[in-house]
């Protein structure tokens, strides 16, 4: 949870590696790679704050989206 947004990677999930950003009534999925939108919307003050975590914590997410996605 980065303030009250909250970010999941689930198993058994579909491709490309990605994770799931909730806010509010909002939801977008957020490629690891290259941190694009694969799809949805969250509004541009709280994707701010995610896509700065994300950087610094790629590789993490990367080694976690591996580890649920055998």
């Amino acid at each position: 949870v980065i303030d009250s947004i909250k970010i999941y990677i689930y198993s058994r999930d579909h491709n490309p590696p990605h994770f799931h950003v909730l806010i509010a009534e909002y939801e977008e999925l957020i490629v690891i790679e290259d941190l694009s939108t694969y799809s949805g919307y969250v509004p541009s003050k709280y994707r701010k704050k995610v896509i700065e975590w994300a950087k610094e914590k790629q590789h993490f997410l990367a080694n976690n989206w591996t580890l649920l996605n055998k």
